[in-house]
């Protein structure tokens, strides 16, 4: 039989350093002369006496399509003189014990809609893409560091079902979903795994089928529409992707030739007794070629434009141990990972939800860094919702809060994240989660996301969020799109989007978020008011921002504070405006700075502060 790799990508294989292992792994139909001649089947099974393909072409018989083995580290191939595309198919394989286990190809494309599990011959070549403007604009575009981020979290099969319950399609969604976000000002969509996974319940973070676009809303090539026209409106793309730990049913990877092979062998290392699944075993060179050609595959056959590392913290320590104890072949994983994705593509996003306080995640791999270019704030997460939680009366005692982040804020890259997380099981919605009446609710929450966006670091709201749903997210069904017909969602709604069209049109709440020159406390210890002022300064003088935070629901018709320089200064945004649910307590002039020192500066502004509210500032036009 004509050999399938080479030795030497045999050996990169098993080394940890082949790259682009799905072209030789899984299912592949065979060309010559633009004409399909067979197709060709390709595992990895070490421990398996024996390996044969099944499916409806052969009577799910096992041994009818015996697998030959090429190395004895278990590589098995075989190859049928029939064009077998859409066929279903798994892989038997004899265990050492004798036992035949059923099993989905790891390195398949395509798969049964669950809750059928068999995996799918296809061929991912054909699709002709659209995207070449936006590929060329993002290669001329400034890096992203100086350049405004805002992610639109969100969960396919419950951001919007049909009237009988049922997901729409890729493409329907690309009709449904990238006007509704484009319209609101997102510069990117992170979609919740879409690999392979069985149950609806996991959200996608329990995958069976990593190479796998998930059936439950059409094939590959559809997926593939969906990023293109993303990419055709210059809507970034972005997927949570799960390197970690991975599902536990008996079709999937678990124990996938009898024992241990893509999971740590000892109990302890292996199980994540958590979330119910086994942890990848990251020491192994094989699992590393796994995935880490899974994280380019992504990139180059589907063009999406970043990832989003899960639960970086449990890939960084060993399972089980107590006190936590660091997992070194984690640690050289990642930053082999990341290494690999930015030689390819300099310009992606590479970004870990990190809930520890490991240093340098996104430190250059050369400084003994990771090498992510973002990580997830989720101290300034924990704080900001736990201060929005007490009383406006009884902030004053926990002020510290609030400003406990600007003492690491540049310690790494940051995305200040409300996530899927923050909004379910228990959590409630943001808007819920406000103490007070239904209008103090929604002043809060107006509040919240102003101060996220004015705060140094790039942007992330899960679905829903930005129209203020009250209850919270129920990913079993759809977002409560009736709460548009009240007013008051409806003016959510707008503030969401006139507050995104401030964030993309002021350079200064962008240009400087990862440079301690791009922020200044004006009064940081204003605690018995709880009234944060700060400044955010772009590259130019006159792109500076005042901004004033008022935390609870008293209101100031001359509130005086330290300007950073003369002149006039004139209000271009506030939360309180009486079109989007506020008192309109608005400073519709312009004011100028008195010779009146005041927060160690020279001269001061007096404004109005509207209650449980923010107000912006800028140096007016002369």
């Amino acid at each position: 039989m004509e050999q399938l790799l080479s030795d030497y990508d045999i050996h990169l294989f098993h080394e940890g350093t082949l790259q682009n292992a799905q072209s030789v792994f899984g299912a592949h139909l065979i060309k010559e002369k633009q004409k399909i001649t067979g197709t060709r089947f390709t595992v990895w099974a070490p421990h398996a006496r024996s390996v044969s393909v099944v499916g409806d072409f052969n009577g799910w018989q096992p041994g009818n399509l015996k697998m030959e083995r090429v190395n004895r580290e278990g590589i098995w191939t075989a190859e049928v003189g029939d064009n077998l595309e859409g066929e279903i198919y798994k892989y038997a394989i004899t265990t050492q014990s004798g036992d035949v286990l059923m099993k989905a190809d790891p390195y398949a494309v395509y798969s049964e809609l669950r809750p059928n599990t068999a995996s799918i011959v296809y061929d991912l070549s054909g699709y002709k893409w659209g995207d070449q403007l936006y590929r060329q604009r993002i290669r001329r575009r400034r890096p992203i560091y100086e350049r405004p981020l805002a992610i639109y979290e969100l969960h396919l099969n419950s951001w919007k079902q049909k009237e009988d319950g049922s997901f729409y399609t890729y493409r329907e969604y690309a009709d449904e979903l990238i006007p509704y976000v484009k319209e609101r000002g997102f510069t990117h969509i992170e979609l919740l795994p879409l690999t392979e996974h069985p149950l609806d319940a996991s959200w996608g973070y329990q995958g069976t089928g990593y190479y796998s676009p998930t059936s439950r809303f059409g094939t590959p090539h559809d997926l593939m529409y969906f990023i293109d026209r993303c990419h055709q409106e210059d809507l970034g793309v972005l997927l949570d992707w799960v390197p970690g730990h991975f599902c536990k049913d008996s079709h999937g990877l678990y124990l996938f030739d009898g024992q241990p092979l893509y999971e740590y062998e000892s109990f302890s290392d292996r199980e994540n007794l958590e979330w119910g699944t086994a942890n990848f075993n990251l020491a192994k060179g094989e699992v590393r070629s796994f995935l880490i050609s899974n994280a380019l595959y992504w990139m180059k056959t589907f063009r999406i434009d970043g990832l989003r590392v899960d639960a970086v913290a449990n890939i960084l320590h060993w399972a089980n141990s107590e006190p936590l104890t660091s997992n070194p072949y984690a640690v050289e994983f990642l930053q082999e990972l990341n290494k690999a994705v930015f030689q390819e593509n300099p310009r992606f996003l590479m970004m870990a939800e990190d809930s520890t306080d490991w240093p340098n995640v996104t430190g250059p791999v050369h400084e003994g860094g990771l090498g992510f270019n973002y990580k997830w704030n989720m101290g300034w997460m924990n704080d900001v919702l736990d201060y929005m939680s007490y009383h406006p009366f009884e902030r004053r005692h926990h002020h510290h809060k609030l400003t406990f982040s600007m003492v690491y804020a540049y310690s790494e890259n940051y995305i200040l994240p409300f996530s899927h997380d923050e909004v379910v099981h228990g959590k409630r919605s943001l808007l819920h989660k406000m103490p007070g009446e239904y209008w103090e609710k929604f002043a809060q929450w107006r509040l919240l996301l102003s101060f996220m966006m004015a705060h140094p670091g790039k942007k992330l709201l899960f679905m829903g969020s930005e129209f203020a749903q009250f209850d919270e997210w129920k990913y079993i069904q759809g977002l409560d799109w009736f709460l548009k017909e009240y007013e008051s969602h409806r003016q959510a709604d707008t503030f969401s989007k006139e507050l995104m069209d401030f964030y993309l049109s002021h350079k200064a709440l962008h240009e400087f978020d990862h440079d301690p020159q791009g922020f200044e406390w004006i009064d940081a210890d204003n605690a018995e008011q709880s009234i944060y002022s700060f400044i955010r300064r772009g590259k130019r003088k006159s792109d500076t921002l005042i901004v004033v935070c008022n935390f609870t629901n008293v209101s100031y018709d001359a509130f005086q504070l330290g300007a950073p320089f003369s002149g006039k200064w004139e209000e271009v945004f506030s939360s309180d405006s009486k079109h989007v649910g506020g008192t309109d307590h608005l400073n519709t002039e312009a004011v100028e700075t008195e010779e009146k020192p005041m927060h160690h500066r020279k001269q001061s502004l007096t404004m109005k502060v509207p209650p449980l509210g923010i107000t912006i500032w800028k140096p007016a036009k002369k």
